[in-house]
């Protein structure tokens, strides 16, 4: 049995290690589970800009085993927002079961609380607000995720996963990738095929979907391409694009998130063909 960790932190690795995630949902719940540190000692959690960059708090694991846990777990829910809410306790409750498994937590804190999932107020998008997203003027770059996410039927972070070494683009598919990442084989329609083709231009490695600057020199050579230095596209900044760009769509105002995009059109409708690009 591994030895146990002192640090909330270590601890968060030890169980992102043991997992079978890919490295772009390892980056997901490392920032989810991260986000709990300030929770743990009674501190609010950065939001916002202030979030990026921001140092945790070194907490020890054995602060989830302290009495009045529980409340300060329930008092940072309810601050959260809903989709917030669901990510951030679903990782939380993955690595409490782990660490009870090998010993290291004495009790579950999560044991009184209502684990049950938030309801989502977005709703799956229609045809029509599908059709409306995809002829959005946007970025050569985001039109091709939101093609690729709705046409493939992949999970965002199986998308911002790909490396264009993935690609088996002339059966417009991906190679089969289970031994290297356990990620399942997904496949994509002409439209998609056309915006990929235009996207990779010139780029023959690294990462499919990058980011808008270079990579910080600490980034790890597989999530940064070799011909622009620019790093790979986070979940983060791709589910913040989507939602400010579909906010005027979105008659509450708010945007709509990435996995709304995994929604079918309805049977017998086509997918519209690529909308207006800014390349």
């Amino acid at each position: 049995m591994p030895v146990q960790p002192d640090e909330f932190a270590v601890a968060v690795e030890r169980y992102l290690a043991a997992t079978q995630l890919s490295e772009g949902s390892r980056r997901v719940y490392r920032i989810s589970l991260t986000s709990w540190a300030w929770t743990l000692v009674g501190l609010p959690t950065p939001a916002g800009q202030a979030r990026r960059g921001a140092t945790p708090p070194v907490v020890p694991l054995s602060a989830l085993d302290e009495p009045g846990v529980a409340a300060r777990l329930r008092a940072a829910l309810v601050s959260r927002s809903p989709r917030t809410r669901n990510r951030e306790l679903s990782a939380l409750r993955s690595a409490v079961r782990w660490w009870r498994a090998q010993g290291w937590l004495a009790s579950d804190p999560l044991r009184d609380l209502d684990l049950s999932p938030v309801p989502d107020p977005t709703a799956p998008l229609t045809t029509r607000q599908l059709h409306a997203v995809l002829g959005l003027r946007a970025t050569l770059r985001d039109q091709t995720l939101w093609h690729l996410l709705h046409d493939s039927g992949g999970t965002v972070a199986e998308v911002l996963a790909l490396d264009i070494a993935d690609l088996d683009r002339p059966h417009r598919r991906t190679h089969d990738r289970g031994d290297r990442l356990g990620l399942p084989r997904l496949t994509w329609g002409e439209p998609t095929a056309r915006l990929l083709t235009l996207l990779l231009l010139s780029r023959t490695a690294g990462p499919v979907f990058l980011r808008d600057r270079r990579a910080p020199a600490s980034t790890p050579a597989e999530d940064r391409c070799p011909l622009t230095g620019r790093a790979r596209l986070s979940y983060r900044r791709a589910a913040e694009l989507f939602t400010e760009a579909t906010r005027p769509l979105d008659p509450t105002g708010r945007g709509w998130t990435l996995h709304c995009l995994r929604t079918p059109p309805q049977a017998g409708e086509p997918m519209r063909p690529p909308g207006r690009l800014l390349v």
